[in-house]
């Protein structure tokens, strides 16, 4: 399968600047789009948790937030600045591959980078979320575990790095959730193929721990609002329907690409007998596909939900294929890539009214003429409030002033219940732009009167409500008691030392239904 020392080392140069090429031409792109694009919601959402500093959020984790918080001290509020973290992510990740696989075959390490880098998603993926730390330290806890594996004896240095992999898992669960899914292929991986290294095993999951306990102690004080989103309020709808794990196995097949699914088929006998050779990162790909495919079929699976392990595709793809294979691989993801970049600079190149009468135009003025709209919209002694987060979040970041979210909102982002105590806007005029013509008996309640709004913006018609004199003890009433019945059915097997809401709502720590 491998050439000769002298042939690897006049295929190794060519090799080396497609690296480097791929690596800056990609690099570039990200960070035009990253300065070119509008935040998004999600975005705007998580730039508040940089500003409001805490050791968790409604939704999920903290580390997100940090790391805007981070971004936001040495680099300012600029949205590039904010998304700096992902324009660098796939150049971390290929590094920690590199390292990690180099020991094995530096070459073939080579081209599990080249592969990684040169899918679409690496070109365009200019989006800070929490998958950004999510699939740093994932992948940092791989690449030390990698390497801690390839160490024949337990000297002190493979300690350092099973203990190291497991920090970097604690910090992996302090992104998300899904850490846990990497969390099961180490289990897996021990118990079916090291038993007789499971004292690394339990270093490992030792060091893990103090991510755990920091999540643990924040929802105890604060409502559990990680596991009521996570477990309980996003799966009351969760239902089994045949389009989710067919939508899964597009989405695998797109982030793979064409090229890489056809040839990992037609040479499966060659990627099983690697599989075998290298079950560690075999059980890094397989256990999260199974993982997902049996999530599919009650849920969407989201194709950022599998970001943080599917580089270990390319992985054992670049340790089974032939050079010439690797090389027709590589051309065919790179003319799938180059699609889409034309594809984008296409879009690019069009203006706003062009996209007049297209669908999602409403979105897409609302993204892009933020600063007009509330300029129209906002008025001096008026607060201003939006119908939901998403349009709250980038109403805020354009003001930088946090706009609250009037209305009983939906299952996940209820951020506002830690954050905004309605009791201060009593009296007060507030002024709601909205997602849709209103109806006004679902305003009226609350305000002494209230008044229809529109404003006209790029050829799109904007609702908003004014209330005058808004009325609290109603409020609290109405939204605040279906909020508290809807997302804060807190089992109560769950200790709490504080709820945010609750306490706000009715002095309590666990209010009575």
């Amino acid at each position: 399968m491998d050439n000769t020392p002298t042939q690897a080392a006049h295929t190794a140069i060519p090799l080396t600047r497609w690296l480097l090429l791929v690596a800056f031409a990609s690099l570039a792109l990200r960070l035009w789009l990253a300065q070119a694009l509008p935040i998004t919601g999600d975005e705007a959402f998580f730039y508040w948790w940089g500003v409001y500093k805490d050791w968790g959020y409604y939704d999920h984790p903290p580390m997100v937030g940090w790391l805007i918080a981070l971004m936001r001290w040495a680099l300012g509020d600029a949205t590039w600045a904010i998304r700096l973290p992902v324009v660098l992510l796939p150049l971390m990740l290929g590094a920690m591959l590199w390292w990690a696989l180099s020991p094995l075959h530096r070459e073939r390490a080579s081209w599990a980078v080249l592969l990684f880098w040169l899918a679409p998603i690496h070109w365009f993926n200019t989006l800070i979320t929490t998958d950004t730390p999510l699939i740093f330290w994932s992948v940092l806890s791989i690449a030390l575990l990698l390497r801690a594996e390839q160490r024949t004896a337990l000297d002190w240095r493979a300690w350092t790095l099973y203990a190291l992999s497991g920090l970097f898992l604690g910090c992996a669960f302090l992104s998300k959730y899904f850490s846990v899914v990497l969390g099961l292929a180490y289990l897996v991986y021990f118990v079916a193929f090291r038993r007789e290294r499971w004292h690394a095993l339990a270093l490992l999951v030792v060091c893990a721990l103090p991510g755990l306990a920091i999540n643990i102690a924040w929802n105890m004080s604060h409502g559990w609002p990680n596991i009521m989103f996570n477990v309980f309020n996003r799966n009351q709808d969760a239902a089994f329907a045949w389009h989710k794990p067919l939508l899964y196995v597009g989405t695998l097949l797109y982030l793979m690409t064409p090229v890489v699914a056809w040839l990992s088929w037609m040479q499966r006998h060659m990627l099983m007998q690697t599989c075998r050779t290298h079950r560690l990162i075999a059980t890094l790909v397989v256990v999260p596909v199974l993982f997902f495919a049996l999530l599919s079929f009650k849920k969407v699976v989201g194709l950022h939900w599998v970001l943080a392990f599917y580089p270990f595709g390319f992985v054992l793809l670049a340790f089974a294929l032939p050079r010439h294979l690797l090389k027709r691989c590589a051309q065919g993801i790179a003319l799938f890539s180059a699609l889409h970049v034309l594809a984008v600079m296409g879009i690019s190149l069009t203006s706003l009214d062009q996209w007049e009468g297209k669908p999602r135009y409403f979105s897409i003025v609302r993204a892009l003429k933020t600063p007009e709209l509330l300029a129209q919209v906002s008025q001096p002694g008026v607060v201003l409030m939006a119908d939901g987060y998403s349009p709250a979040a980038v109403y805020g970041y354009t003001l930088r002033t946090y706009v609250p979210v009037f209305g009983t909102g939906k299952f996940h982002a209820r951020q506002d219940d830690m954050l905004v105590d309605f009791s201060v806007y009593q009296g007060k005029t507030i002024r709601i732009l909205l997602s849709d013509v209103p109806d006004m008996a679902d305003f009226q309640p609350y305000f002494d009167s209230v008044q229809a709004l529109t404003f006209q913006q790029s050829g799109v018609t904007f609702h908003a409500i004014e209330g005058r004199n808004f009325n609290y003890e109603a409020y609290r009433s109405g939204v605040l008691n279906t909020i508290f019945q809807r997302y804060y059915n807190i089992p109560s097997w769950l200790p709490m030392t504080g709820c945010p809401f609750c306490e706000r709502y009715c002095g309590q720590v666990r209010c009575q239904r």
